[in-house]
């Protein structure tokens, strides 16, 4: 069993990266485009990608500012939903959710 503390930093790193990838990716939608026309078709379609990825990541980065909001409430790892404990194993998967199995299944 993972300790909070532990869990806590995962989350801390996780987060790290993914605002350094939002990062890296507005960079790259930012680059201008090139002349020539099908090369920027080409970029478009990289583009919906980065956006798709960065939309992906800023998702991502919510919940972990939430997972972290409920260990600063001493509420993690209790479902948001029905009050019951997350199980360790879920949390080992997706140390983020809000939600033990039996509700993420019901609301998926």
């Amino acid at each position: 069993m993972k300790s909070l503390e532990t869990r806590k930093d995962e989350l801390e790193r996780r987060l790290a990266a993914l605002e350094a990838r939002i990062a890296r990716i507005e960079d790259e939608l930012e680059e201008p485009v090139s002349d020539s026309f099908s090369e920027q078709a080409i970029e478009r379609e990289e583009d919906e990608v980065l956006e798709d990825l960065g939309a992906a990541s800023v998702r991502e980065v919510r919940m972990i500012e939430a997972a972290l909001d409920r260990i600063r409430n001493d509420s993690y790892g209790i479902c948001v939903r029905c009050g019951d404990r997350i199980s360790e194993e879920r949390l080992d998967i997706l140390p983020h959710t809000p939600f033990c199995r039996d509700c993420a299944a019901a609301a998926g």
